[in-house]
């Protein structure tokens, strides 16, 4: 990845703050958003600027598509390319289907799976005359086999996994890849928060007997985003323990 440019959304926290840290080590110059949090992008930057690799953070929402506009622009500014793109920024707003609000519905469609939409179509110029580039999406093994009370978060996953096919598809003739990532139960701070007894419920349905941890996403994701997966389009890998046997 040494030289190469990618741009990960949502990247101060959880599965998006390991793929950043996973690709400044692997030697790739990071792009990365994130929708508030100044000070959590500020100490990420601080943590892993070397003298090698660039990274940036910028403050946008990837949901708001003049902003993603405005984004990709500034980004092709400041790294005169984009050769990665990782659209991993996502929400929850959990609740059964008869309490679901309109706005909690629309709000996580619109993070999850109108984003990718956005950014997607915003680097796809530079990636078509470049003739190169890797695309990968963020979805869900929720979004593989569902989940109560998650119909809008399962919704917008499997939303993702349609979108990839198609743009692998529609792009493979340009050397354009596009790939998508279902993790399981992953160790972020949203898991942390879980009960003792939830958890064992969870590690039940888990082969492995453990949640996954951000480093096997990240690196997945790194696979994907190089030159040694240069004939893999189209594709959804689970990285979840074989909790989708």
């Amino acid at each position: 990845m040494n030289g190469k440019v990618t741009l990960i959304t949502g990247g101060t926290r959880g599965i998006g703050k390991g793929l950043v840290e996973t690709f400044v080590s692997a030697g790739s110059h990071v792009a990365f958003t994130y929708r508030s949090s100044h000070q959590a992008s500020d100490e990420l930057v601080d943590a892993l600027k070397t003298s090698e690799v660039k990274i940036k953070g910028y403050a946008s929402d990837a949901a708001d598509y003049v902003q993603a506009e405005n984004l990709v622009k500034q980004v092709l500014e400041d790294f005169g390319t984009i050769d990665v793109l990782i659209n991993n920024a996502g929400i929850t707003r959990d609740t059964l289907m008869l309490r679901m609000s309109e706005e909690q519905w629309d709000d996580v469609i619109h993070t999850n799976l109108k984003s990718a939409f956005n950014l997607t179509k915003q680097v796809l110029r530079p990636m078509m005359k470049a003739r190169s580039g890797s695309i990968i999406n963020m979805s869900s093994v929720v979004g593989v086999f569902g989940n109560a009370g998650q119909a809008n978060y399962a919704a917008s996953k499997a939303g993702l996994i349609g979108f990839t096919k198609s743009i692998a598809k529609e792009l493979g003739s340009r050397n354009i890849r596009c790939n998508a990532i279902a993790p399981g139960f992953i160790e972020t701070e949203m898991t942390g928060e879980l009960s003792e007894e939830t958890m064992k419920q969870y590690l039940q349905n888990i082969p492995l007997n453990r949640l996954g941890k951000v480093e096997d996403v990240a690196k997945l994701a790194l696979f994907l985003a190089s030159d040694d997966s240069s004939y893999l389009t189209g594709q959804v890998l689970s990285v979840c323990g074989g909790l989708n046997i």
